[in-house]
């Protein structure tokens, strides 16, 4: 072997092991077949960390919101067994507009987040779970359906394998210290990526405190089968969820224009709901920095 031949098989041989370095540090999908919805298991929140900072500051175009991602409401514990994963101390940075403006509904990316809490933490309303382990399949599972266990704590929260804490509901422990209450319009909650605002549940429509609903119900019948899961649409996936307009206060992204002590001259906002989404799917805005992941 010459010495040419010599370098370009060294050269072969680094590329290819760079190839099988980066193949195997993608996540791998866990193989799920399982179709029907079960009660979800919350781990209950009893343990404080301590060290969560966020600082939110504004430019005249531009939001950031800076945090090490650490909570300080309590949270389950972790690792547990749903779950394999430690809190650990992040660097979020996530950039919203202060001025949004309304376009058209954009579903969020593969991973991306929907937003942030005041409290730095951000909103993660998918679950990296598909049917039999495949994202083309086009069958995702639904992270509050029960079917999949993700090791939620009592906030509808867990940790993602680089130690990052995430909401994927309603995140308890944050509306409790911010004194979120049914009879009052909500507090804000956060901010959506777009830069509009996040509430909770309630909102104030023509001077009377209102149960924001979702639209979204369950299908009826049953899952096609076949290369598809079977079952009925019982809510184990998103897909088994529909649309139907105007059935409740809340349109596709789960917003609706108000009126709130932070907006007095109104705004369009997304809502928390009990019922799916819970957490918005979709922007109707162009998002910011910060928000996607990889």
């Amino acid at each position: 072997m010459t010495l040419s031949q010599l370098k370009t098989a060294m050269l072969i041989g680094a590329i290819l092991l760079a190839c099988a370095v980066q193949g195997d540090a993608q996540p791998r999908l866990r193989q799920h077949t399982t179709t029907k919805v079960e009660p979800v298991t919350l781990t209950r929140a009893a343990q404080r960390l301590s060290g969560g900072s966020v600082k939110i500051t504004q430019t005249a175009r531009t939001r950031t919101i800076a945090s090490n991602g650490v909570p300080t409401h309590a949270v389950g514990r972790f690792p547990n067994s749903g779950n394999p994963n430690r809190i650990s101390a992040q660097s979020h940075t996530f950039r919203v507009p202060v001025s949004p403006k309304v376009g058209h509904a954009t579903p969020l990316q593969r991973g991306a987040s929907f937003g942030v809490a005041i409290n730095g933490v951000p909103f993660d309303p998918n679950a990296a779970e598909f049917w039999q382990g495949s994202p083309r399949s086009g069958w995702q599972y639904n992270a509050l359906g029960g079917a999949v266990s993700l090791g939620l704590d009592a906030n509808y929260a867990h940790v993602q394998p680089t130690g990052a804490y995430h909401y994927h509901g309603l995140p308890v422990g944050l509306m409790q210290q911010l004194g979120w209450s049914a009879s009052a319009p909500s507090p804000l909650i956060g901010y959506a990526a777009d830069g509009f605002p996040i509430y909770a549940l309630t909102a104030e429509l023509g001077g009377k405190t209102v149960r924001m609903t979702s639209s979204y119900r369950l299908k009826s019948g049953r899952r096609p089968g076949g290369i598809a899961p079977g079952g009925r649409y019982d809510g184990a996936f998103q897909q088994d969820y529909e649309y139907l307009p105007g059935s409740g206060q809340l349109d596709d992204c789960n917003g609706a224009m108000i009126t709130s002590s932070e907006y007095p001259g109104g705004t369009y906002a997304y809502f928390l709901t009990d019922t799916y989404p819970v957490i918005p799917r979709c922007l109707v805005g162009t998002p910011g920095k910060g928000f996607a992941k990889g």
